[in-house]
């Protein structure tokens, strides 16, 4: 099985959704969409789905042309954020309402609602209803109804946004494992980066409507394409510099210096942009290459093992992620330190121009 994009694009009242993307999903394969909200990952979906009808392209399903199909007659099933479920009925009611719909015979039916129940791991609920459950089981049971109809194409939006913390990480642990039982191309929306490096298979990277990057999960969080890609796959968004090479050295905003090796040595002379990830900032120097900026602070979010700062150094606004607990007072002065083994250049039109050295070690 294979889902297949080709240049669909989709506009409402002028206004653009999705521009024109190529995008194939090969069968067995997890597939996130990251991006942040109103980057198009819903309306994405919603073509994918057959839900909306795209302005421009094609969507192949198995090679053969769905643009025109409903979605009633695609072999999809879609589980939103606000997960949704019969209230009066039993979780076993619940799973088996769409087989029942489809006019299965009850022998199938109880076979299929007990296999899916087991996968995910809803057995001993089977009888209690939707309202005596967790929310963390409630949103199994959803998921539950839409695997039980053996879709070939299975679409999560945001399936964990509404959970709290304890249940989003025991699903985010549990879904790669009903994605490797069930077999389905699955899609997976999201906004947080961190979800996308634990869900792993493919990452499409969304912004505006448009895919900037797809490919491997860990090598599109490596190795963005482009600035945009980076922003996107970091959280906080990552920290820009303006930077310029000349010879064997690059300098880093108006004083910051640092010698070029690795990908950059091998750069023609000019101006870039350097793009760094928050928890690679360091307060203290932990390398003998790390180079030094002094900043002034803004403000600090303790999260309890971490501190959050966000900085000011010159006409740019960075955010460090570092270990431990530093309140620092707002206006105080205060240096970073920063590894270039762990920064990227982009050149002028937001391409990138050289990896940072340690994602060509990873």
């Amino acid at each position: 099985m294979t889902l297949e994009l080709q240049g669909v694009s989709r506009s409402v009242g002028g206004r653009v959704h999705i521009h024109p993307t190529d995008l194939r999903l090969e069968n067995g394969t997890m597939n996130v969409l990251l991006g942040p909200t109103l980057a198009g990952k819903t309306s994405l979906m919603r073509l994918m789905a057959g839900l909306d009808k795209p302005s421009t392209g094609r969507i192949l399903w198995e090679g053969r042309d769905v643009t025109g199909v409903k979605v009633q007659a695609r072999h999809v099933a879609m589980v939103y954020q606000q997960f949704i479920n019969y209230p009066g009925m039993t979780v076993f009611e619940n799973i088996a309402s769409p087989l029942r719909l489809m006019g299965r015979p009850v022998a199938e039916i109880d076979k299929a609602v007990h296999q899916t129940a087991e996968m995910l791991r809803l057995t001993p609920m089977l009888t209690r209803k939707p309202l005596e459950l967790s929310g963390g089981q409630q949103q199994r049971c959803a998921l539950a109804r839409a695997l039980v109809k053996g879709a070939g194409l299975v679409l999560l939006d945001e399936p964990l946004a509404n959970l709290d913390y304890k249940l989003r990480e025991e699903l985010r642990v549990e879904i790669p494992r009903i994605f490797e039982a069930s077999g389905a191309i699955f899609v997976y929306a999201t906004t947080e980066p961190e979800e996308a490096l634990l869900l792993g298979g493919n990452t499409a990277a969304l912004w505006e409507g448009r895919v900037t990057q797809f490919g491997p999960t860990p090598e599109v969080y490596r190795l963005p394409g482009d600035a945009t890609t980076a922003r996107v796959f970091s959280d906080p968004p990552m920290n820009f510099v303006p930077c310029r090479k000349e010879a064997s050295r690059l300098t880093f905003g108006e004083s910051a210096h640092a010698a070029a090796k690795g990908p950059t040595a091998d750069l023609p002379d000019g101006y870039y942009v350097a793009g760094f990830r928050a928890n690679h900032v360091t307060l203290n120097r932990h390398s003998g290459e790390a180079v030094e900026f002094r900043c002034a602070v803004g403000a600090t979010e303790i999260t309890g093992s971490e501190t959050f700062v966000h900085l000011t150094h010159g006409e740019d606004r960075w955010v460090g992620l570092v270990h431990g607990v530093h309140p620092m007072p707002a206006g105080t002065q205060a240096s970073i330190w920063l590894d270039p083994a762990h920064v990227y250049l982009f050149d002028n039109t937001g391409r990138l121009a050289a990896p940072a050295p340690y994602a060509m070690a990873a």
